[in-house]
């Protein structure tokens, strides 16, 4: 598949189509049906990308489109993809199909719901596809505006309130994206013309002083999104007011959006400037390892456990770009994926759990792998996968992080690897400790005898995932080499200062 424009095409058509669908479950199978076309298109990208390299094809970005949009301010649709690329689209079908799968039980506005769901997929596809920077940033403006409506109407809890903190930390990101694009336009002169084209700006040679206040911008503002320390207040509350779907989906994939902006535009645009702020950047990140941590350490309720420990695991994200080294880039991507499948299975559990005990407590549950043995044995598995175990993906993406930080020889550098590889000690804790309260020893309430296992939807979502876990855990070389030769890229752009080793 070399055409990606059906990437965006293709969920706009399926949203569409679930207006026109009359009863409920007409929704519902229009959605699967299209989460299933996407997954297979993103599939057909992959091999495809893979054959075309393998035939020799060196460009940058493979399968470029480009259109005239607004040529007054020279915008185009301009698309394209490398390796980076095509795992976050990999990792974005993946989560679509199993939020649809997961929300099969959603009774309330259905077609709304699901229309919204469909709609942030069209936002990820295209921010990731985007080599127009004005693009890109409509692509996530899409992808953010479902998200307030999605808390708002279908969440628990004290859900205007988070939806309307996460709609206004989220724009205040994209108000520093848009500062920060806004000025590199101005600040690029291709041919006596202003531009956003990526590739063109990357090569433009900014100068360092102006590379110096316009890289906060983009970094701040995509770090936003991506639980940047200290703005990752609206993390917490966001994801335990979702619906489980927008959950998955915030988790999964919102959160990535502001890591890959992080490497593709502020890193990677601003290369002289990344290196002047890195230390900035791994002070923060290291922060938000050890204080994501600690804060899960101290959660009853399974959503808001989930929630920090997201903050701690973006942490290792923005630690892998901040440590400015090939190995360490390479170990924040893997992170992305790893960390977008994992979160996904896991809110999928929790709202599984949810569901049918009513309470995220940990104090009110237990014994629940006796009466759900499905849905106990993806709960742990997942919690397995975030404390790193050997097998699975998050041990492959942390230790790639941690190998590619150590490579940075100073006492700087190497106390804050230490610092965060340590909070897997404290992840250990509080993951062993929900999984034994919550589905390990004696049932703590007798009306749990009578609850059903996963639902063949719910299985079928949770089985999709795993087999990400695991193709990443057991056989990471695939994902590794498809990242690995765009991360060269980006050193190279890094390393024309002359200061990165």
């Amino acid at each position: 598949m070399t055409n990606l424009s059906i990437l965006i095409i293709v969920p706009i058509l399926t949203a569409i189509a679930v207006l026109f669908c009359r009863n409920t479950m007409q929704i519902k199978w229009t959605s699967f049906i299209g989460s299933i076309v996407q997954l297979c298109m993103a599939s057909g990208l992959m091999f495809s990308y893979i054959s075309e390299r393998a035939l020799g094809n060196t460009a940058q970005m493979l399968f470029q489109q480009r259109y005239s949009w607004y040529s007054a301010l020279n915008i185009e649709y301009f698309v394209g993809v490398d390796g980076i690329s095509v795992a976050m689209i990999m990792l974005t079908s993946f989560v679509v199909v199993a939020g649809i799968l997961i929300s099969w039980s959603v009774q309330t506005l259905t077609k709304e719901f699901f229309f919204l769901l469909l709609l942030l997929s069209v936002g990820a596809y295209g921010f990731f596809i985007s080599l127009d920077l004005f693009t890109m940033f409509f692509f996530l403006e899409v992808a953010v505006i479902p998200k307030f409506l999605l808390i708002a109407v279908w969440g628990s809890g004290k859900k205007e309130y988070s939806a309307m903190k996460l709609a206004l930390m989220l724009m205040g990101g994209s108000v520093f994206v848009l500062i920060g694009l806004l000025t590199t336009y101005f600040n690029t002169n291709i041919n006596g013309l202003h531009t956003w084209d990526l590739l063109q700006v990357a090569h433009a040679q900014i100068p360092l002083q102006t590379q110096m206040y316009i890289f906060p911008f983009l970094f701040v503002g995509f770090g936003v999104f991506t639980a940047l320390f200290p703005f990752h207040t609206w993390v917490p509350d966001g994801h335990s007011s979702a619906p489980t779907a927008a959950s998955m989906f915030l988790a999964g994939i919102s959160m990535k959006l502001g890591g890959y902006g992080a490497l593709r535009v502020a890193t990677y645009l601003m290369p002289e400037a990344a290196q002047e702020y890195s230390w900035i950047i791994v002070l923060l990140a290291t922060i938000a390892i050890i204080y994501g941590s600690f804060a899960t350490l101290m959660q009853k309720d399974l959503k808001y456990m989930n929630a920090y420990s997201s903050i701690s695991h973006c942490g290792f994200i923005l630690l892998g770009i901040g440590m400015l080294t090939k190995i360490a880039i390479i170990g924040a991507v893997l992170q992305m994926v790893s960390h977008g499948v994992m979160t996904a299975l896991f809110f999928g559990a929790i709202g599984m759990i949810y569901e049918r005990t009513h309470t995220r407590q940990l104090s009110d549950l237990g014994g629940l792998l006796k009466v759900m043995p499905f849905i106990g044995t993806v709960y742990v598995i997942t919690g397995l996968c975030s404390l790193g175990l050997p097998g699975l993906s998050g041990f492959v993406a942390e230790m790639t992080v941690f190998v590619g930080a150590w490579q940075r020889p100073d006492a700087f550098h190497r106390t804050a690897t230490i610092l965060a590889a340590a909070s897997i000690v404290v992840t250990a804790v509080y993951i062993l400790r929900a999984a034994g309260k919550a589905v390990m020893g004696p049932i703590t309430n007798q009306h749990y005898l009578e609850l059903k296992d996963a639902n063949w939807n719910e299985k079928f979502a949770s089985v999709l995932l795993i087999i990400g876990i695991l193709a990443i855990g057991i056989a990471p070389f695939w994902l590794y080499n498809l990242i690995a030769p765009d991360a060269q890229i980006i050193m190279e752009n890094l390393t024309r200062g002359g200061i990165v080793n």
